[in-house]
């Protein structure tokens, strides 16, 4: 090393070495030693590597020699390739008789030669994935029936035995081998899926993995529930306890686990979950090319947990076929008992295991829901449903039904309450399937039926015991608006029942109608929710109706005079109409009954329902009722216009003031009494229309009659107009507004001679008429009305 410059040495730093020229440098540096230039081993190395750099020279020139040779092979290939196209069509050109015939044979020819290799391509494509698929299932069958003889009795009797750790191990490196080993057939499936359409292929390859599952699966799951009998899985369930009205603390398995327990624990959870993922990626795929249906998947490993469960519940659920509520209480108690195991044990075992979307707590809870729901459904409502055919026994059975639909819903909030804190929130709990016991009647919708009819026939019977109750029809009286003259002006804006003026029995009414509904908010199925409300809310709402029209009809209206006690008859039950009206609007624009309209919409119920699916969910229900509104406020306002009329006959043929005064007093009377028990929306509409009635009552009795008007008799028809006017003066700051045909006769009457005789013979057109103030009158009408005059 001598005559080296170190300031010409350029070193690496040490960081930047790779692994093998530390160990190098390590292996031949170990002291500063060997560092020396006087050191016989340096001289050696220095030897050793010049040797190096000479072959590794020698070895570059020989590959570009070889480069350059190949290159210009290349290149001396491309120009005869080129001089021999060029020479072609020279020689197609200079052909002039057999050119463009010559032309098109070789066009032909070679577009038959580039099908042909085409397919040669797309044939040695399939060849190669086949092939490569055919080495990887071979590769995981091998890997699945590495262990010898499978038969199934031998396979499940192994694993009854107690695992020791060793056995663990190579089976759980076996089954994740097997996993890798499919996953790596999926990628190739998924990217053929891309770009060809060998569906023959792929089916083949899915029946061989399918296969192969099917025996990995049980085989897993096997392994998995040997490992929990070895920690003590089921617990004991104290169910002793349970009768005598509480239960203990149960003992948790999966805290009491620890060191190789848990280990292995969370070894064989890893290997389902991965299985699982596997699963879901598969089936997936599945529904997305092959067009098969998509299975619901649900967390294995809590699966595993529950099932061992559910088999010793069932002992207990059969004694207790007669009393639901100990199996409600049992159920709840072990949920909420093993919820921290399960939150702390299993949730960081989910996560590390990369499963989206899977909440340990949810999993568990709906495992456990399905526990229940499936108990219910095979040991309680087929007999409860059997005896509700026997007429006898319908009564008791509503009873037993409806107290166990009771249990239900308390049962099915206590376990949404359990997930409270789960930090799932973009499905509401209500309305994810499985977290709800009411899963039973979403897939008997028999059963679903028998609870419509139970529930309807039990809300008939409390509103039927609420009508018989002397205050249904009453009104708060502290919520009655007085009659006062000065009041000019009135809030119309409705909310609650004092504000609607409506009677005890419609709060009632609504409020069997809420519970019904919120018996059925936890049904998983939209759609069998949907039906379930049309069935009973909206029918007892179609009952409800009947029940106002015939507290109307009760009223008696005489067609001649209204006396007070038929008016507020009638008016309870347009006031109760009036608010149950705005609930149904209101709650048709929640969101779950927006969710149910779109589900009937989409389904075959759109075609029995059509008038449904207009504006709202309870369209047919507020129609119903806004009709009952609409024809009694025309009943009212028609008997207040004939009573107007029959005490006005005498004023129409003797113009006696006294019994158009006395008219006006029982008007005034009538439009009191309703203003007092109207609700204020129906009574503006009301008078309104009482009042444009009367401007063309009064207005037609002038035209239609030979009575001849003085200057006196002009004025005293003004003074009996202004006391018109003033009856309706406390409902608007210009009640003349509402008589436009008796403002403009009034006009009329006040012309002098000059005037009449301009108007008779001037243009008989509106504008003219509009240039005296007259604007609600035909021609014919104002010039009947001005030969009435004397002068």
């Amino acid at each position: 090393m001598e005559g080296w410059d170190p300031q010409n040495l350029i070193l690496p730093e040490v960081g930047k070495l790779c692994r093998s020229q530390s160990e190098y440098l390590d292996q031949h540096f170990k002291t500063q030693k060997d560092v020396s230039s006087s050191s016989t081993s340096s001289s050696c190395l220095l030897s050793e590597w010049t040797k190096h750099c000479s072959d590794y020279d020698n070895r570059l020139l020989h590959l570009r020699t070889i480069l350059m040779d190949r290159t210009l092979s290349w290149i001396s290939s491309s120009f005869r390739a080129k001089a021999s196209l060029s020479n072609l069509n020279l020689t197609l050109s200079a052909s002039s008789q057999y050119g463009t015939a010559l032309k098109r044979l070789l066009g032909e020819e070679l577009r038959l030669l580039a099908l042909q290799l085409h397919r040669i391509h797309f044939i040695r494509q399939y060849v190669e994935t086949a092939l490569r698929l055919e080495a990887l299932v071979g590769d995981l069958e091998d890997v699945v029936f590495s262990s010898g003889n499978h038969r199934p009795g031998n396979m499940f009797a192994k694993f009854s035995t107690l695992l020791t750790s060793q056995d663990f191990g190579v089976k759980e490196e076996r089954l994740l081998k097997a996993i890798k080993a499919t996953n790596d057939v999926e990628e190739i499936i998924v990217n053929v899926e891309k770009s060809q359409q060998w569906h023959h292929l792929l089916k083949s390859v899915d029946h061989r993995v399918d296969k192969t599952l099917a025996i990995l699966r049980p085989e897993a799951l096997a392994e998995h529930r040997a490992l929990l009998a070895s920690f003590g899985w089921p617990p004991k369930l104290l169910a002793s306890k349970v009768e005598s009205g509480g239960l203990s603390k149960l003992l948790n398995p999966l805290l009491l686990m620890h060191g190789n327990e848990k280990k292995s624990y969370a070894q064989s959870f890893h290997v389902l979950c991965a299985l699982q993922q596997l699963h879901s990626r598969r089936e997936a795929r599945k529904f997305k090319t092959l067009g098969q249906k998509e299975c619901e998947i649900r967390l294995w490993a809590i699966d595993e947990l529950v099932t061992p469960l559910a088999v010793r519940m069932e002992y207990h659920f059969v004694k207790w076929a007669e009393q639901p509520e100990f199996m409600f209480a049992l159920v709840y108690r072990v949920t909420r008992d093993f919820m921290e195991g399960v939150s702390d044990i299993l949730q960081p075992l989910i996560d590390a295991a990369r499963l989206t979307s899977y909440s340990a707590n949810e999993a568990w809870i709906s495992a456990m829901v399905h526990i229940l729901s499936g108990s219910l459904t095979k040991n309680v409502f087929p007999a409860l449903a059997e005896r509700y055919k026997e007429k006898d026994m319908k009564l008791e059975v509503i009873s037993l039904w409806l107290h166990l639909v009771d249990l239900i819903v308390a049962f099915d909030k206590q376990m949404q309450s359990l997930l409270r804190y789960e930090t799932c929130l973009l499905f509401p709990d209500a309305q994810r399937r499985g977290i709800s016991v009411l899963i039973v009647f979403c897939d008997r919708p028999d059963w679903l039926k028998i609870w419509a009819k139970m529930e309807l026939k039990d809300g008939w019977k409390k509103l039927k015991a609420v009508l018989k109750d002397a205050k249904a029809w009453q009104i708060d009286d502290k919520h009655r608006v007085d009659f006062d003259v000065s009041t000019i002006c009135e809030t119309f804006l409705l909310s609650s029942r004092e504000a609607h003026k409506a009677p005890f029995v419609a709060e009632s009414a609504l409020k069997i109608a809420q519970e019904m509904i919120d018996r059925c908010q936890t049904l998983p199925d939209i759609l069998s929710r949907a039906k379930f409300v049309r069935s009973t809310v909206a029918r007892f709402f179609w009952y409800f109706s009947n029940v106002l029209l015939l507290h109307c009809r009760n009223a008696e209206l005489p067609p001649e005079e209204l006396d007070g006690s038929a008016i507020v008859r009638a008016c309870e039950s347009i006031n109760a109409a009036r608010y149950v009206e705005s609930k149904l609007q209101e709650w048709s624009d929640d969101a779950s009954f927006l969710e149910m309209k779109i589900a009937e919409s989409n389904s075959n119920m759109q075609e029995q329902h059509q008038g449904f699916y207009d504006d709202c969910f309870f369209e047919e229900e507020i129609k119903c009722l806004a009709e009952l509104e609409t024809n009694w406020l025309m009943e009212i306002g028609a008997v207040l216009l004939r009573q107007f009329e029959n005490l006005t006959l005498e004023y129409n043929h003797t113009e006696d003031s006294n019994a158009f005064i006395e008219a006006l007093q029982s008007l005034k009377s009538q439009l009191h009494v309703l203003k007092k028990n109207l609700n204020g929306k129906d009574f503006l509409d009301l008078w309104r229309s009482v009042a444009d009635g009367l401007d063309h009552f009064i207005c037609g009795s002038i035209l239609g009659g030979d009575v001849k008007f003085s200057k006196k008799q002009s004025n005293e028809f003004g003074t009996d107009m202004q006391a018109l006017f003033l009856v309706f003066q406390p409902f608007c700051a210009r009640p003349e507004a509402f008589f436009p045909c008796i403002r403009d006769i009034l006009k009329l009457l006040a012309m002098s001679g000059e005037e009449v005789k301009h108007l008779l013979v001037g243009k008989k057109s509106e504008k003219y008429m509009q240039s005296y103030g007259i604007s609600h009158l035909r021609f014919d009408q104002v010039e009947k009305t001005l030969r009435k005059l004397k002068f």
